[in-house]
């Protein structure tokens, strides 16, 4: 089967395109290499089953040829987070909405068989707050609030998906996915995660830098946990809209402070615009519906990552299994 990784240089999609190549896939990744490395999938330099396209998800015919006749299409490309698209909300706008109907246009013209599309817990912004700090969790019917472009366009993207199966009957699938987290999360720039910082922070001996007064509180979902919810979405075509991608359970950042880096010294910094209060994912349709459910428990997946740091350079790691 041929699939396309659309982002596969970039963390989550560069495990993902792990896992692929591993069960027997040929693979087509296209990558503006922006956020993403070539590091990430050189340990496949020179396996025949790996394709790499250097490009833009703007650039409509590119995309047309990329996704041309593959099995599956997996959209992971956007310009990623909170910051940076409060920063230049165009090139948000630009890379996430238009960027993404160019993906389900190559999709719809290229004949793809299963389109899966990476979402944002983010959609629910403040809404879904209230409900975690009452004592629920959030879910696919939780009314979207957006706090800034990256997750007003994100759900954009949930929306268009839908749409192009119900117009088009391409076959379309929307992953929801609540702070994602190991092997190849970025340590530092925008596109930084805060786990990867907090423990880049303790590597150099330097203090751990706590945004407001940290007791925000996030649900951290293993990046392994992520890939296999994208398989098995790819291969359920009975799935259709959004589910939500989470290990249901939260940790205050003050809490992901101790755990990542016990006895460093914590500094607060300003908070930040466009940030909510809580997360929580309700993962029963995707259990119900996709049989998928998280398996690495926080602790486990730290180890991992530890493993990861240790051996990335001179072994193969496949972090979904």
């Amino acid at each position: 089967m041929a699939v396309a990784v659309i982002g596969g240089a970039g963390f989550i999609g560069s495990n993902l395109v792990d896992e692929l190549l591993v069960s027997g896939f040929e693979v087509t990744v296209l990558d503006n290499l922006s956020a993403g490395s070539l590091d990430n999938l050189a340990r496949w330099k020179g396996n025949p089953k790996l394709e790499f396209v250097r490009g833009d998800i703007r650039d409509r015919d590119l995309v047309r040829r990329v996704c041309d006749h593959k099995d599956w299409v997996f959209h992971l490309a956007a310009m990623s987070r909170i910051q940076p698209s409060i920063t230049d909300p165009h090139l948000a706008f630009e890379e996430n909405i238009m960027g993404t109907i160019n993906v389900l246009e190559g999709c719809r013209l290229g004949e793809v068989k299963r389109f899966v599309y990476s979402a944002s817990s983010s959609v629910t912004g403040d809404n879904g707050s209230a409900i975690v700090e009452a004592g629920g969790a959030i879910d696919e019917n939780v009314r979207p609030d957006y706090k800034s472009p990256y997750s007003l366009s994100k759900h954009f993207g949930e929306d268009a998906a839908e749409l192009y199966h119900k117009l088009y009957g391409l076959s379309t699938i929307s992953l929801r996915y609540f702070n994602v987290y190991g092997p190849r999360h970025l340590e530092t720039g925008s596109y930084s995660t805060v786990i990867a910082i907090f423990r880049r922070q303790a590597r150099l001996g330097e203090p751990i830098t706590v945004v407001g007064d940290g007791t925000q509180r996030r649900d951290f979902t293993f990046v392994g946990d992520v890939v296999r919810a994208n398989m098995l979405a790819a291969m359920n075509f009975d799935a259709t809209g959004t589910y939500c991608i989470g290990a249901g359970k939260n940790y205050s950042i003050n809490e992901i402070a101790a755990l990542v880096a016990p006895g460093h010294q914590t500094v607060n910094v300003p908070a930040r615009q466009g940030e909510y209060r809580a997360t929580l994912a309700d993962y029963t349709k995707a259990w119900t519906q996709l049989g998928w459910k998280p398996q690495i428990q926080f602790s486990e997946g730290l180890a991992v990552l530890d493993m990861f740091e240790q051996r990335q350079k001179s072994s193969l790691i496949i972090v979904s299994r």
